[in-house]
Protein backbone atom coordinates (compact mmCIF):
# COMPACT_ATOMS: atom_id res chain seq x y z
CA UNK A 1 0.00 0.00 0.00
CA UNK A 2 1.12 3.80 -0.60
CA UNK A 3 1.98 6.68 1.41
CA UNK A 4 -0.63 8.15 -0.82
CA UNK A 5 -3.63 5.38 -0.03
CA UNK A 6 -2.43 5.55 3.52
CA UNK A 7 -3.08 9.21 3.88
CA UNK A 8 -6.08 9.35 1.72
CA UNK A 9 -7.71 6.45 4.27
CA UNK A 10 -6.53 8.16 6.88
CA UNK A 11 -7.72 11.44 5.98
CA UNK A 12 -11.51 10.30 5.06
CA UNK A 13 -12.01 8.07 8.48
CA UNK A 14 -11.73 11.50 10.25
CA UNK A 15 -14.56 12.93 8.91
CA UNK A 16 -16.56 9.84 9.47
CA UNK A 17 -15.66 9.52 13.04
CA UNK A 18 -16.40 13.51 13.44
CA UNK A 19 -19.75 12.38 12.35
CA UNK A 20 -20.14 9.48 14.22
CA UNK A 21 -19.53 11.63 17.53
CA UNK A 22 -21.60 14.88 16.75
CA UNK A 23 -24.76 11.99 15.80
CA UNK A 24 -24.17 10.61 19.33
CA UNK A 25 -24.19 14.22 20.99
CA UNK A 26 -27.25 14.78 19.11
CA UNK A 27 -28.68 11.48 20.57
CA UNK A 28 -28.52 12.56 23.94
CA UNK A 29 -29.37 15.79 23.97
CA UNK A 30 -32.73 14.39 22.59
CA UNK A 31 -33.06 11.95 24.85
CA UNK A 32 -32.18 14.92 27.97
CA UNK A 33 -35.19 17.22 26.35
CA UNK A 34 -37.37 14.47 26.46
CA UNK A 35 -36.69 13.89 29.96
CA UNK A 36 -36.89 17.12 30.92
CA UNK A 37 -40.16 17.52 29.03
CA UNK A 38 -41.47 14.16 31.11
CA UNK A 39 -40.96 16.17 34.32
CA UNK A 40 -42.76 19.28 33.61
CA UNK A 41 -45.84 17.16 31.92
CA UNK A 42 -45.77 15.10 35.44
CA UNK A 43 -45.60 18.14 37.65
CA UNK A 44 -48.48 20.04 34.99
CA UNK A 45 -50.50 17.10 35.59
CA UNK A 46 -50.21 16.08 39.23
CA UNK A 47 -51.03 20.11 39.84
CA UNK A 48 -54.02 19.70 37.78
CA UNK A 49 -55.35 16.31 39.69
CA UNK A 50 -55.15 18.19 42.81
CA UNK A 51 -56.98 21.33 41.33
CA UNK A 52 -59.64 18.08 40.54
CA UNK A 53 -60.00 17.09 43.89
CA UNK A 54 -60.40 20.12 45.71
CA UNK A 55 -56.40 20.25 47.40
CA UNK A 56 -54.93 22.30 45.16
CA UNK A 57 -54.58 26.22 44.78
CA UNK A 58 -51.34 26.49 42.36
CA UNK A 59 -51.15 26.99 39.02
CA UNK A 60 -51.35 23.90 36.66
CA UNK A 61 -48.79 25.19 34.18
CA UNK A 62 -45.01 25.18 33.25
CA UNK A 63 -44.92 28.49 35.89
CA UNK A 64 -46.67 26.20 38.31
CA UNK A 65 -44.48 23.29 37.44
CA UNK A 66 -41.19 24.93 38.10
CA UNK A 67 -42.63 26.43 41.23
CA UNK A 68 -42.78 23.24 42.81
CA UNK A 69 -39.29 22.24 41.70
CA UNK A 70 -38.12 25.02 43.51
CA UNK A 71 -39.60 24.13 46.75
CA UNK A 72 -37.76 20.21 46.40
CA UNK A 73 -34.67 19.40 48.26
CA UNK A 74 -31.88 20.77 46.21
CA UNK A 75 -34.53 22.55 43.56
CA UNK A 76 -32.41 24.73 42.18
CA UNK A 77 -30.17 21.91 40.87
CA UNK A 78 -33.07 20.47 39.72
CA UNK A 79 -34.34 23.72 38.00
CA UNK A 80 -30.91 24.17 35.82
CA UNK A 81 -30.68 20.70 35.08
CA UNK A 82 -34.19 21.36 33.42
CA UNK A 83 -32.45 24.19 31.51
CA UNK A 84 -30.10 22.13 30.41
CA UNK A 85 -32.72 19.75 29.22
CA UNK A 86 -34.83 22.38 27.63
CA UNK A 87 -31.64 23.65 26.03
CA UNK A 88 -30.60 20.15 24.53
CA UNK A 89 -34.46 20.09 23.69
CA UNK A 90 -33.80 22.75 21.29
CA UNK A 91 -30.52 21.45 20.19
CA UNK A 92 -31.50 18.62 18.59
CA UNK A 93 -34.93 20.07 16.95
CA UNK A 94 -32.59 22.66 15.76
CA UNK A 95 -30.40 20.04 13.75
CA UNK A 96 -33.59 17.75 12.61
CA UNK A 97 -34.43 21.09 10.98
CA UNK A 98 -31.19 21.82 9.04
CA UNK A 99 -31.80 18.56 7.57
CA UNK A 100 -28.20 17.01 9.86
CA UNK A 101 -31.17 14.53 11.65
CA UNK A 102 -34.14 13.27 10.57
CA UNK A 103 -36.00 13.41 6.97
CA UNK A 104 -33.73 15.78 4.48
CA UNK A 105 -36.72 15.57 2.44
CA UNK A 106 -39.62 16.34 3.81
CA UNK A 107 -39.85 20.33 4.41
CA UNK A 108 -43.19 20.38 6.65
CA UNK A 109 -41.11 17.98 9.44
CA UNK A 110 -38.43 20.23 9.05
CA UNK A 111 -40.39 23.62 9.84
CA UNK A 112 -42.19 21.82 12.32
CA UNK A 113 -38.93 20.58 14.09
CA UNK A 114 -38.19 24.60 13.33
CA UNK A 115 -40.72 25.85 15.18
CA UNK A 116 -40.56 23.47 18.15
CA UNK A 117 -36.84 24.78 18.59
CA UNK A 118 -37.29 28.47 18.90
CA UNK A 119 -40.38 26.78 21.18
CA UNK A 120 -37.86 24.92 23.54
CA UNK A 121 -35.39 27.59 22.96
CA UNK A 122 -37.71 30.36 24.31
CA UNK A 123 -38.39 27.68 27.49
CA UNK A 124 -35.04 27.09 28.04
CA UNK A 125 -34.56 31.17 28.34
CA UNK A 126 -37.39 31.41 31.09
CA UNK A 127 -36.46 28.86 32.86
CA UNK A 128 -33.09 30.13 33.30
CA UNK A 129 -34.43 33.27 34.16
CA UNK A 130 -36.38 31.82 37.03
CA UNK A 131 -33.55 29.70 37.89
CA UNK A 132 -31.12 32.58 37.95
CA UNK A 133 -33.32 33.92 40.80
CA UNK A 134 -35.75 36.04 38.77
CA UNK A 135 -39.85 35.53 39.17
CA UNK A 136 -41.76 34.11 36.16
CA UNK A 137 -43.61 37.69 35.89
CA UNK A 138 -47.43 37.35 35.01
CA UNK A 139 -49.61 33.85 35.03
CA UNK A 140 -49.76 32.10 32.00
CA UNK A 141 -53.43 32.92 31.23
CA UNK A 142 -52.19 36.83 31.87
CA UNK A 143 -50.02 36.51 29.11
CA UNK A 144 -52.28 34.67 26.87
CA UNK A 145 -54.80 37.65 27.38
CA UNK A 146 -52.08 40.28 26.76
CA UNK A 147 -50.99 38.43 23.38
CA UNK A 148 -54.32 38.27 22.47
CA UNK A 149 -55.11 42.41 23.07
CA UNK A 150 -52.02 42.85 20.94
CA UNK A 151 -53.06 40.69 18.08
CA UNK A 152 -56.39 42.25 18.02
CA UNK A 153 -55.63 45.96 18.36
CA UNK A 154 -53.66 45.21 14.61
CA UNK A 155 -55.11 45.54 11.52
CA UNK A 156 -57.27 42.46 10.60
CA UNK A 157 -56.27 41.49 14.21
CA UNK A 158 -59.45 39.58 14.81
CA UNK A 159 -59.09 37.44 12.13
CA UNK A 160 -55.39 36.67 12.96
CA UNK A 161 -56.08 35.64 16.66
CA UNK A 162 -59.15 33.47 14.63
CA UNK A 163 -56.85 32.24 12.57
CA UNK A 164 -54.54 31.23 15.24
CA UNK A 165 -56.99 29.87 17.30
CA UNK A 166 -57.86 27.48 14.46
CA UNK A 167 -54.44 26.47 14.30
CA UNK A 168 -54.48 25.33 17.68
CA UNK A 169 -57.44 23.61 17.49
CA UNK A 170 -55.67 21.85 14.13
CA UNK A 171 -52.96 20.92 15.81
CA UNK A 172 -55.00 19.46 19.13
CA UNK A 173 -57.31 17.49 16.77
CA UNK A 174 -54.00 16.03 14.75
CA UNK A 175 -52.10 15.24 18.29
CA UNK A 176 -55.22 13.20 19.29
CA UNK A 177 -55.99 11.40 16.09
CA UNK A 178 -52.01 10.62 15.81
CA UNK A 179 -51.99 9.30 19.39
CA UNK A 180 -55.34 6.56 18.49
CA UNK A 181 -53.69 5.55 15.46
CA UNK A 182 -50.48 4.66 17.01
CA UNK A 183 -48.41 6.95 14.43
CA UNK A 184 -45.97 7.35 17.68
CA UNK A 185 -44.65 3.72 16.98
CA UNK A 186 -43.16 4.53 14.00
CA UNK A 187 -40.75 6.82 15.94
CA UNK A 188 -39.60 4.15 18.19
CA UNK A 189 -37.18 1.46 18.62
CA UNK A 190 -39.72 -1.61 18.34
CA UNK A 191 -36.61 -4.09 17.43
CA UNK A 192 -35.79 -3.68 21.68
CA UNK A 193 -39.15 -2.41 22.39
CA UNK A 194 -41.00 -5.93 23.34
CA UNK A 195 -43.53 -7.70 24.90
CA UNK A 196 -45.34 -6.08 28.13
CA UNK A 197 -42.91 -3.23 27.79
CA UNK A 198 -44.25 -1.91 24.24
CA UNK A 199 -47.85 -2.55 25.48
CA UNK A 200 -47.05 -0.25 28.45
CA UNK A 201 -45.64 2.23 26.51
CA UNK A 202 -48.31 1.84 23.67
CA UNK A 203 -50.86 2.34 26.16
CA UNK A 204 -48.95 5.81 27.21
CA UNK A 205 -48.74 7.10 24.30
CA UNK A 206 -52.39 6.60 22.93
CA UNK A 207 -53.81 7.95 26.46
CA UNK A 208 -51.49 10.59 27.61
CA UNK A 209 -51.66 11.92 23.26
CA UNK A 210 -55.47 12.14 23.64
CA UNK A 211 -55.18 14.62 26.48
CA UNK A 212 -52.68 16.67 25.57
CA UNK A 213 -54.98 16.97 22.38
CA UNK A 214 -57.97 17.86 24.18
CA UNK A 215 -55.73 20.60 26.12
CA UNK A 216 -54.57 22.45 22.60
CA UNK A 217 -57.96 22.04 21.12
CA UNK A 218 -59.87 23.15 24.05
CA UNK A 219 -57.26 26.38 24.40
CA UNK A 220 -57.82 27.13 20.22
CA UNK A 221 -61.29 26.98 21.51
CA UNK A 222 -60.59 29.81 24.06
CA UNK A 223 -58.66 31.60 21.33
CA UNK A 224 -61.39 31.35 18.67
CA UNK A 225 -64.12 32.86 20.82
CA UNK A 226 -61.90 35.94 21.85
CA UNK A 227 -61.75 36.63 18.27
CA UNK A 228 -65.61 36.40 17.99
CA UNK A 229 -66.00 38.46 20.56
CA UNK A 230 -63.44 40.94 20.41
CA UNK A 231 -62.64 40.23 24.34
CA UNK A 232 -59.05 39.14 25.10
CA UNK A 233 -60.37 38.31 28.55
CA UNK A 234 -61.90 35.03 26.57
CA UNK A 235 -58.25 33.87 26.05
CA UNK A 236 -56.64 31.14 28.65
CA UNK A 237 -53.53 29.82 29.17
CA UNK A 238 -52.79 26.01 30.29
CA UNK A 239 -54.11 26.57 34.12
CA UNK A 240 -57.21 27.81 33.23
CA UNK A 241 -57.84 26.05 30.17
CA UNK A 242 -57.67 22.79 32.32
CA UNK A 243 -59.50 24.24 34.99
CA UNK A 244 -62.36 24.72 32.83
CA UNK A 245 -62.69 21.08 32.16
CA UNK A 246 -64.12 20.99 35.59
CA UNK A 247 -66.90 23.33 34.32
CA UNK A 248 -68.33 20.84 31.80
CA UNK A 249 -71.31 18.67 32.92
CA UNK A 250 -68.86 15.85 33.58
CA UNK A 251 -67.95 18.11 36.37
CA UNK A 252 -63.95 17.46 37.71
CA UNK A 253 -64.04 13.96 37.10
CA UNK A 254 -63.47 15.20 33.41
CA UNK A 255 -60.35 17.39 35.10
CA UNK A 256 -58.85 14.67 36.92
CA UNK A 257 -59.12 11.83 33.63
CA UNK A 258 -57.31 15.17 31.65
CA UNK A 259 -54.67 15.53 34.21
CA UNK A 260 -53.75 11.84 35.02
CA UNK A 261 -53.50 11.86 30.78
CA UNK A 262 -51.11 14.80 31.23
CA UNK A 263 -49.40 12.55 34.17
CA UNK A 264 -48.94 9.38 31.42
CA UNK A 265 -47.91 11.76 28.79
CA UNK A 266 -45.09 12.42 30.88
CA UNK A 267 -44.07 9.10 31.71
CA UNK A 268 -43.97 8.40 28.00
CA UNK A 269 -41.67 10.80 27.64
CA UNK A 270 -39.10 9.00 29.90
CA UNK A 271 -40.27 6.18 27.52
CA UNK A 272 -39.18 8.37 24.69
CA UNK A 273 -35.91 9.65 26.35
CA UNK A 274 -35.17 5.43 26.36
CA UNK A 275 -36.73 4.01 23.18
CA UNK A 276 -37.20 6.62 20.32
CA UNK A 277 -34.78 6.53 17.71
CA UNK A 278 -32.91 9.49 17.34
Amino acid sequence: MTLSRVHKRGWTKKPLVRRSAENESLTAAGRAGFVARGVVYVLIGALALRIALGSGGEQADRQGALAQVREQPFGDVMLWALVVGFGCMALWRGARAVGRRGPRHKTASRALDGGRAVFYAFVCWATAMYAAGGSQGSSGDAKSQDWTKSALELPYGRYLVGAGGCVLIGVGVVLAVRAMMRRFLRQLDLGSLKGRNRQVVTALGVTGGVARGAVFALAGVFIVTAAVQFDPDEAKGVDATLRSFAHTPAGPWLLAAVAAGLILFGVFSFASARWRRL
